[in-house]
């Protein structure tokens, strides 16, 4: 009997596959603007279900991987983009 659920086991697909497989065909079947229905329906969501401190402590850990991954070059050049960007903004006013 054991032989047998063996047998059944190889004829599945892991859920690494069908989630990759469901994946492949919702994007094939939905456009960006379902894309960015749902993630507005998301972010309403998180933002009904969670508080300030929720949304500071996503950021200083995301602040902390960030700079464990990056050197002060990225810092500096993210910084003049930023700038560069902010010019064009008051320029353009």
């Amino acid at each position: 009997m054991a032989k047998n659920n063996n047998n059944n086991n190889e004829n599945k697909m892991s859920l690494e596959e069908a989630g990759r497989k469901g994946g492949e065909t919702t994007a094939q079947n939905h456009d960006k603007e379902f894309y960015q229905e749902i993630g507005k329906k998301g972010g309403e969501a998180t933002a009904e279900n969670h508080d300030k401190e929720f949304y500071q402590e996503i950021g200083r850990k995301g602040g902390e991987a960030t700079s464990e991954n990056h050197d002060k070059e990225f810092y500096q050049e993210i910084g003049e983009k930023g700038g560069n960007a902010r010019a064009e903004q008051n320029d353009d006013n």
